[in-house]
């Protein structure tokens, strides 16, 4: 399955965050699934800053592409968004990696 990895960016340590998304899509592509990791236009960002709203608009064209979301624990507006969106087109929402078949 494409799955959508939804947690922290902005609030609290961005480099742990981005670290932590990349942890948990490592265990993702270890069950056979092809993560889409948002935190990544992290570089693309420091290189070519833009609006935060810029990066969420992005961030929801690809998630409507994927088969389910995956909720990163910790406090994000963004992934809170990124989960209403999930629900509203029909995509699982996972809170656990080994909830994921």
């Amino acid at each position: 399955m494409k799955i959508y990895l939804a947690g922290p960016y902005t609030k609290g340590d961005v480099g742990q965050n981005v670290h932590n998304a990349i942890k948990t899509a490592d265990k993702l592509v270890e069950k056979g699934h092809t993560p889409y990791i948002p935190h990544l236009t992290h570089f693309w960002h420091l290189v070519s800053p833009k609006p935060w709203e810029f990066w969420c608009n992005l961030d929801a064209e690809f998630l409507v592409l994927c088969d389910a979301l995956l909720r990163i624990p910790g406090e994000s507006t963004g992934a809170d968004r990124e989960v209403k969106l999930a629900q509203k087109h029909g995509l699982p929402v996972y809170y656990n990696v080994n909830d994921i078949p």
